[in-house]
């Protein structure tokens, strides 16, 4: 028998699939995964496994998944690549091996996992090995869920994420899609077609557009493949290695020198952006938004204080006046569980006039999604300061981190308001029948204004000061160094909150 050159077949497993699919890549404007992962770590840190993985089959180089460890700035992680010029990036039964592998290794070593996806699905010729067993591809979501607030997980999706494998970035904190490149799916738009009729292209129905505007399953839509990657950078430079850690701080930078008390309106009525204001805080430069364009009348993203990881939620009045809906509700639970997974301090800025009501939201279930984002508050133990900037009505006091759910503080603005509901609504729940019975025009008016004022005096923030709802009334110029000296001090924070294995999350 004549000895295999390994010379040879390591530069051939080197160079992926046949040609003609480097260069349809190419066309779209897609990177080989092996240039990917080139871009994307440490130089020469990248150490591979399984590399000859099939190699005893024709045209399979790696078996279409690229696994193995690197450095992102210095820092250890995991990762795999499918190879989309190998079937496609399809799953055969070594693929599904190297990616058990690798993520076992990464939730063993404690450190971030790193997922670049390009894969058309499971290889259905290869389904007795590949599906059903122990070490299938039920593994790897059950390997993802065990490592889920254990490490950080990251998807840059490249192209189809497709039937069971969408579920691989659906399982990760946070995904980013290429635009027009990158869908997620459970069915082909020809499965579609075939199983309810529904005529649809994967754009339409799986596109990246769709997932980071319509369903929230995506987080960052990215116009190329290099956006997608420095995503990944970013979001780890404000995460830990795992779960034991602190979030890496960074050297301070100053705050821009926004005017933050010009930037809020008198009026409620008058719409302003949450973004500029948290912007207007933080250290500058230093905002990483989450989700930017799905339920933006709610803000999530990382940010510094004073180069330390701050985790925000924050109203936004610039979309739907900032009442909160059944995804900015998911949204929040979503965000405020991974800060409290890692340990990142969180900052809750209040504009908020409550939940929304109608029988269109209630139908979607408005009040169990309410629920689930005050369970993931309530159940926070991380550093968590609540400043109502403007107005925090209702129940949307509560969604907020209002006093009641364990904030270390909460802290009012002047120009802040605290209620059940505002004046006007208040005043026509109270008395709309003798406001109707009142035929004078004027008469009503002086009436209606009376109520507002006598409503506004009771809710006075000086007087919620005196009465300790709130634990102080900051002045906006005064804002950032006090939360920076309050973050300091509670450092080492006692984290226990109840006696359970977990709680029945409200879904």
């Amino acid at each position: 028998m004549v000895p295999v050159d390994t010379r040879k077949l390591r530069s051939e497993i080197a160079s992926g699939g046949a040609s003609k699919y480097h260069e349809a890549n190419a066309a779209k404007g897609k990177l080989f995964a092996r240039e990917r992962i080139a871009r994307l770590v440490d130089p020469d840190s990248f150490v591979e496994d399984g590399y000859f993985a099939n190699a005893m089959a024709e045209g399979l180089p790696a078996d279409g998944v690229v696994t193995g460890t690197a450095r992102i700035n210095g820092r250890p992680v995991c990762l795999l690549a499918n190879d989309s010029t190998v079937k496609a990036g399809s799953w055969g039964a070594r693929t599904v091996e190297k990616m058990v592998r690798i993520t076992d290794r990464a939730y063993e070593r404690g450190v971030p996992m790193v997922y670049l996806v390009d894969s058309a699905g499971a290889r259905i010729t290869d389904q007795v090995e590949l599906f059903p067993g122990r070490r299938g591809a039920g593994r790897i979501f059950y390997n993802q869920v065990r490592a889920s607030g254990s490490i950080p997980q990251v998807c840059a999706l490249f192209g189809p994420s497709a039937a069971g494998g969408a579920y691989v970035p659906a399982f990760c904190d946070v995904v980013a899609m290429v635009d027009k490149n990158s869908s997620m799916y459970l069915g082909s738009d020809r499965m579609v077609e075939m199983v309810t009729g529904e005529k649809t292209t994967l754009e339409d129905m799986g596109g990246a557009k769709v997932h980071c505007t319509e369903s929230g399953v995506g987080h960052f839509l990215c116009k190329d493949e290099d956006e997608a990657l420095d995503v990944v950078k970013d979001y780890l430079s404000y995460l830990p290695d795992n779960w034991t850690a602190q979030p890496p701080a960074v050297e301070p930078a100053p705050a821009p020198g926004t005017d933050l008390r010009a930037m809020v309106p008198a009026s409620e009525r008058q719409a302003f952006d949450m973004r500029k204001y948290a912007k207007g805080i933080l250290d500058e430069g230093s905002f990483f938004e989450i989700q930017a364009r799905w339920a933006k009348e709610l803000v999530t993203g990382f940010g510094r204080l004073n180069g330390e990881t701050v985790g925000v939620v924050a109203n936004n009045s610039m979309f739907k006046g900032g009442v909160l809906f059944v995804d900015s509700a998911d949204k929040a639970s979503r965000f405020v569980q991974l800060c409290d997974a890692f340990n990142v301090p969180l900052l809750f800025l209040a504009d908020v006039p409550g939940f929304m009501v109608g029988s269109a939201v209630e139908k979607q279930g408005i009040i169990r999604h309410g629920a689930k984002m005050v369970s993931a508050v309530s159940e926070a133990t991380v550093p968590k300061i609540c400043v109502v900037v403007r107005k925090a009505y209702g129940a949307g006091l509560y969604a907020m981190a209002g006093p009641g759910f364990g904030p270390d503080a909460t802290l009012a603005l002047p120009t802040a308001k605290i209620a059940v509901m505002g004046a006007e609504a208040a005043v026509n729940a109270v008395y709309a029948r003798k406001i109707a019975a009142i035929e004078d025009e004027d008469e009503r008016a002086e009436f209606v204004d009376t109520k507002r004022t006598e409503y506004e005096a009771d809710i006075d923030i000086v007087r919620l000061a005196s009465e300790l709802v709130i634990d102080d009334i900051v002045e906006p110029e005064s804002l950032r160094d006090d939360l920076i000296a309050r973050y300091a001090a509670l450092r080492g924070k006692d984290r226990s909150f109840s006696r359970r294995r977990h709680g029945v999350t409200p879904v």
